[in-house]
């Protein structure tokens, strides 16, 4: 199930919203929650827009819209599609409420209202085994209906913590395999104009050869 949301301005990662947690959820997830900071600040322009980064029996997941990183720390087992689509609705409605202050806010925590709206919509996002247990299926019919995540990156904090490695990686992955691509293009066109050349070359030489003969003959 969810169980920690905050939002941040994504250039200086300033917390704008925060869900309140009780106790034992703050004691559980405080280096969970440390690992978030982290990754705001591997936030750039260039980052994946959405990313899921597995941290031992949870997975911290993020949305990137207008400015805004959407954080959430989820159960492991917790389906990657309702998360993403708890955090589709959470940016929505933030964007419209708050949207045009995001830029001028300078003070942490300027929207704590909006934990309201988070929890509410927290609960409609509710663990799946719970939902089982009650008999509803309307959270399996939603995670069934909802768009493929597959092409979510997906990480492990270990190698953001160690490795050092970039939650833009796969952009500048896609940007090379883009400009290769178009390079590969161009060589195939050349080919084919040159093997276009090679092959009627003897018969525009002999073409050339007969206008020039009966010009010569007939001038």
């Amino acid at each position: 199930m969810v169980r920690s949301t905050i939002i941040v301005r994504a250039t200086d990662a300033l917390p704008m919203a925060a869900s309140v947690d009780d106790e034992q959820t703050e004691q559980a997830l405080q280096e969970h929650k440390q690992q978030s900071k982290l990754i705001f600040r591997r936030i750039t322009p260039n980052s994946e827009p959405r990313c899921s980064i597995e941290s031992g029996q949870y997975t911290l997941h993020y949305l990137l819209a207008d400015n805004v990183v959407y954080l959430t720390i989820a159960d492991k087992s917790y389906p990657r599609k309702l998360a993403f689509s708890y955090l589709e609705e959470i940016s929505k409605e933030f964007s419209v409420s708050y949207g045009p202050k995001v830029e001028s806010v300078r003070k942490p925590y300027a929207f704590v209202g909006f934990d309201t709206f988070m929890s509410k919509t927290a609960r409609l996002y509710q663990d799946t085994r719970a939902a089982d247990a009650s008999g509803s299926s309307n959270l399996d019919k939603l995670n069934n209906e909802l768009q493929d995540v597959t092409r979510i990156m997906t990480k492990n904090m270990e190698e953001l913590l160690w490795r050092g490695d970039s939650l833009d990686r796969m952009s500048h992955l896609s940007t090379s395999l883009r400009s290769e691509s178009e390079k590969y293009r161009k060589a195939a066109r050349n080919i084919n104009i040159q093997a276009l050349i090679r092959q009627y070359a003897p018969f525009g030489a002999v073409a050339l050869l007969l206008i020039i003969v009966l010009w010569w003959r007939f001038s």
